[in-house]
């Protein structure tokens, strides 16, 4: 038997341009909690927040492996996600790399 539970991995752009990104089991709930303040965290003084980009996983590894993954990117490369532009996500990661 399977489980329809989906696992989100999201980014949402804050008031101050900041991104912040996460994951959740409810992207509706966790989004609403993020808008409301209920939780004292990064996003708590830069509301208004929105959801710009969000993509699902069938389990809670996966959408935690991407969510540590696009927290060590760069605005630029979140930026390029965001707009699904995998040429510079190419790019930023070749740029990246050569300088380790």
């Amino acid at each position: 038997m399977t489980s329809d539970l989906m696992f989100h991995c999201y980014i949402l752009r804050c008031v101050d341009g900041k991104f912040y990104t996460g994951h959740t089991d409810d992207i509706d709930r966790r989004f609403a909690e993020h808008q409301s303040g209920v939780f004292k965290g990064f996003t708590h003084k830069r509301r208004p927040v929105e959801l710009v980009w969000n993509e699902t996983f069938q389990s809670r590894e996966d959408a935690k492996s991407v969510e540590k993954q696009i927290k060590g990117w760069s605005s630029a490369k979140k930026e390029a996600l965001i707009n699904r532009n995998w040429a510079i996500i190419s790019e930023l990661a070749k740029c990246r790399s050569r300088n380790l």
